[in-house]
């Protein structure tokens, strides 16, 4: 069965749900500033048991990284990723949820070939490129520098 483009784009607008893009870019802008405020109260509260700055932050990172990594396991954080959307994709909750994902999907594998193996197949690329990256970045910022 041949079909034609025009009722090929007929069948494809049919099957496509409408967009709403004011109400996604609302509950990214919810969730994803919902992210930014919880680990601010996070921040809030390392600071308020007289932890310094620094290490503080560091607390909100390793906080908010266990937490998506909990509910990610848990199955909760992709439930609310389909409503939030784009807004869950907050760099340090993202990255976990990438991490996360692929492990609890190949854990029947066992934990070399499984987990290990397949923990990074989203984030992987991330951290090659970014390492990279930062590497060409320094060297032309030295090269710059010398000059």
């Amino acid at each position: 069965m041949t079909v034609s483009k025009a009722e090929y784009k007929k069948m494809a607008q049919k099957a496509s749900p409408a967009s709403t893009y004011a109400k996604d870019m609302l509950l990214a802008f919810v969730f994803g500033g919902g992210i930014c405020t919880l680990g601010q109260c996070f921040l809030d509260l390392y600071l308020y048991l007289k932890l310094d700055e620094k290490t503080a932050g560091a607390f909100v990172s390793i906080t908010l990284i266990a937490l998506t990594a909990v509910l990610t396991a848990a199955r909760v954080y992709d439930n609310i990723a389909k409503y939030g959307g784009a807004g869950m994709i907050v760099p340090i909750t993202g990255f976990a949820n990438s991490v996360v994902s692929p492990a609890m999907e190949f854990k029947s594998e066992g934990f070399v070939l499984g987990i290990g193996a397949k923990m990074f197949v989203i984030a992987g690329p991330v951290l090659v490129y970014s390492t990279a990256a930062s590497i060409l970045y320094g060297l032309i910022l030295w090269f710059f520098h010398l000059y």
